[in-house]
């Protein structure tokens, strides 16, 4: 049987492999270990917050090394999960699906997306079970004619215990995330390899030869039939580019900035993450307690459990790029303009619930939802491939998006990941 190896666990290579194992005899290969979830004491953490312990957003490694945190030059954080299943065991579980731009160049996933409907638990029966707060903005949203909905969720809410972990990694196995995929490739025959960095793909008379990789103080050379790149859309422009494969310098991250304001009791640290959203265009709402500008922020000085965030999440302009050691992303003015009516529209929801203007703050700016580096066109409608990729070298994540989506991207991304694994088999 011939060989595929895929690189990443998440959202785009846990799908690939679950698709192509049997037809390939599949090895995932993934930068980080086994997830697990967060189990510290968070009042414990935001007891360090007090003391000033807590300075920079990148200490959370020390508390939780599933969590990797960068910086851009302009100080905005960049989050993702490393460890098996990616970002998905820190994504808020939204099957939301975002295939516009995809449909825009000719491209027609129907067929993925119902496969995955009926293969994912996909529910908004969590709406029952909203605390009396997040109940409340989604009236004020109503009443402003924002158009809220439910967001529909990817797991088994039932179960929910309203922990307010779901981007800390959900201690019950509620939320869906990638490893479910990943175990059904390796109950199939696929392997998985942990702890192997990709240095970049071996390139053999126009063909993939295989992957250089890197784990502790050895490198190996794994060879295959087929390469899958699903690291990211921060780790599969650094492999290709290693590879001598030029990327577009298009990266977009859909930044996110929480607006929040103290209301007693509010327990929005214990809420399902994201329960509803508000689209709008270039952007969208959703009720979120931001963790990240919680411990790091020095404005968010309320009590956890007094704490009310609303998330704008922007689709930014693709312009960035990314290499191994330094993240270039700046925010342009169109991008500024974009945040500043997201904080507007917050602000008067927030008015709305009894609370003045001035006694808003808003949090750090951060991201997670990297793609756009080396994006599909009209030209690869059929092929789901890229002229500047050998043959049997193909991408399958963010990275293939034409533009920002400026939503949960996951549900898309997998929707293309089994059109990739249909057409390499």
């Amino acid at each position: 049987m011939k060989k595929a190896i895929v690189v990443g666990s998440g959202a785009g290579g846990a799908t690939a492999a679950k698709e192509l194992q049997g037809r390939y005899d599949v090895t995932i290969l993934d930068a980080g270990k086994e997830f697990r979830p967060f189990s510290g004491n968070l009042s414990f953490v935001e007891k360090m917050k007090k003391t000033g312990l807590l300075m920079d957003e990148r200490e959370i490694q020390l508390l939780f090394p599933a969590m990797k945190i960068r910086k851009t030059d302009d100080g905005m954080v960049m989050v993702n999960g490393i460890g098996l299943g990616g970002t998905t065991t820190l994504a808020t579980g939204n099957a939301v699906r975002m295939d516009q731009d995809l449909k825009k160049i000719g491209i027609n996933l129907d067929a993925e997306f119902d496969e995955l409907y009926g293969e994912i638990p996909i529910h908004t029966d969590h709406q029952n079970r909203w605390r009396p707060e997040t109940v409340r903005l989604f009236e004020i949203c109503a009443e402003m004619n924002l158009h809220p909905e439910p967001l529909p969720k990817m797991g088994d809410h039932r179960r929910c215990t309203h922990c307010g972990r779901c981007v800390l990694g959900c201690p019950n196995g509620v939320k869906w995330d990638s490893r479910r995929f990943l175990r059904s490739a390796v109950e199939k025959g696929a392997s998985v390899r942990t702890g192997c960095n990709v240095k970049n793909v071996v390139i053999k008379d126009s063909r993939a030869a295989g992957v250089s990789i890197r784990k502790g103080w050895r490198s190996e050379f794994l060879p295959a039939d087929l390469v899958i790149l699903a690291a990211g859309g921060f780790g599969t422009p650094v492999i290709l580019e290693n590879s001598g494969i030029r990327c577009d310098d298009r990266l977009f991250v859909d930044p996110v900035l929480c607006v929040a304001v103290k209301r007693e009791k509010a327990f929005q640290n214990r809420e399902l993450s994201m329960p509803f959203v508000v689209q709008r265009t270039g952007f969208i709402l959703s009720p979120y307690f931001d963790y990240i500008s919680f411990f790091f922020n020095k404005e968010w000085r309320f009590p956890a459990r007094d704490t009310l965030g609303i998330m704008i999440k922007l689709a930014d302009t693709n312009s960035g790029s990314v290499t191994s050691h330094h993240i270039k992303k700046t925010l342009n003015e169109r991008d500024k303009e974009g945040l500043r009516q997201g904080v507007e529209v917050c602000i008067e929801i927030f008015r709305r619930l009894g609370k003045a203007e001035g006694q808003t703050i808003l949090g750090t700016v951060n991201a997670g939802h990297p793609g756009g580096m080396l994006p599909l066109t009209a030209d690869e409608v059929s092929t789901f491939h890229s002229r500047r990729l050998p043959e049997n070298l193909y991408v399958s994540d963010a990275t293939l998006f034409p533009s920002s989506l400026g939503n949960p991207p996951i549900l898309t991304i997998m929707a293309m990941a089994k059109r990739i694994g249909k057409i390499c088999s």
